[in-house]
């Protein structure tokens, strides 16, 4: 037994002597698989997409939700001819090296403002033929590097100003097949790199609110391929009338003050003497009140009201009787 003992002894690692024990063999080997877990969960490939060559493609899978597992290497994610209604907070934030993003032919209603968290890389993104009525200022903050975005045939009834701040090097914008009736001159003045935008069938409202947008196709009409069938939806006698037609002549009363300056004289005349008048005839009713109640008072004595003493006493002893 003591022989067994002293080889039982000779069998553990003396201290220092660098030969790794079970336990520490052991824990290094839970490490190691705790470390590549994430990385083999995030590279898997969807069960109803297909995947090759860092593009995951789940078009027509009648999905209602954006996968939960799609792989964090992937460069291109199609999600086409679904039936997605929303997209959720930070629904991509693990797919940082996403450069392209197509949701085509959806009936996305609801963009969360952080549902685009994480694609610091995307370049192009594909929104249109879903059900968009308005898109939140921040919704676009997460996606800097965003060159191509294609926002067609929504239901988009107006655009923030500030929505496109954040996309400095955006080339291709298209906006065509909305409710959009007009945009704000600061619109276009966060477009710098800007030369592809589509505008076509909106129900543009001919008014003087369109002038921002007639101004910029004047001088960007090369950056507009469907310009020329730009046309106004109201008001009447300009229906389908293209905007870049217009002309500057027609918007020359836009400007123009309310009151001119006869307007303004006019006032200045009319004011003082309406108030004038006002305080004469108050005071004219005022006399002849007075006068016809004098007047009935004298004509009828025993119907005047007491007002010495003696006469309210003896009021006071007729009503008692």
């Amino acid at each position: 037994m003591a022989w067994s003992s002293r080889n039982q002894r000779l069998l553990l690692p003396a201290r220092g002597s660098g030969i790794p024990s079970c336990r520490m063999l052991q824990t290094g080997y839970i490490f190691i698989v705790v470390l590549l877990l994430p990385l083999s969960s995030s590279s898997g490939c969807p069960a109803v997409c297909s995947c090759s060559s860092g593009e995951v493609n789940c078009m027509d899978r009648r999905l209602h939700l954006v996968p939960d597992d799609l792989p964090a290497n992937t460069t291109t994610i199609l999600l086409d001819y679904n039936s997605i209604a929303v997209l959720r907070n930070r629904t991509f934030v693990h797919q940082h090296m996403l450069q392209r993003l197509s949701l085509h032919s959806n009936r996305i209603m609801s963009v969360h403002r952080q549902a685009l968290v994480g694609l610091g890389m995307l370049q192009e993104l594909d929104l249109s033929g879903n059900s968009l009525t308005i898109l939140l200022p921040e919704t676009f903050f997460s996606v800097p590097s965003l060159m191509v975005l294609n926002l067609g045939n929504n239901e988009l009834v107006s655009l923030d100003p500030e929505l496109l701040g954040a996309l400095p090097h955006l080339q291709t914008l298209s906006l065509h097949g909305n409710d959009l009736t007009s945009l704000s001159s600061a619109f276009f003045e966060n477009l710098p790199a800007l030369h592809s935008l589509r505008l076509g069938n909106n129900p543009w409202v001919c008014t003087c609110d369109i002038q921002p947008l007639f101004q910029w196709l004047t001088d960007n009409a090369d950056k507009v391929p469907d310009a020329k069938s730009i046309a106004c939806s109201l008001p009447a006698p300009l229906v389908q009338y293209p905007i870049l037609d217009i002309g500057n002549k027609s918007f020359a009363h836009c400007h123009e003050p309310w009151l001119l300056p006869h307007d303004y004289a006019f006032f200045l005349l009319v004011g003082p003497s309406t108030f004038l008048g006002s305080v004469c005839i108050s005071f004219l009713v005022a006399v002849i009140a007075v006068a016809c109640t004098k007047m009935w008072t004298v004509s009828h004595p025993y119907h005047r009201p007491p007002t010495t003493r003696a006469e309210r006493q003896r009021f006071s002893h007729l009503a008692c009787r």
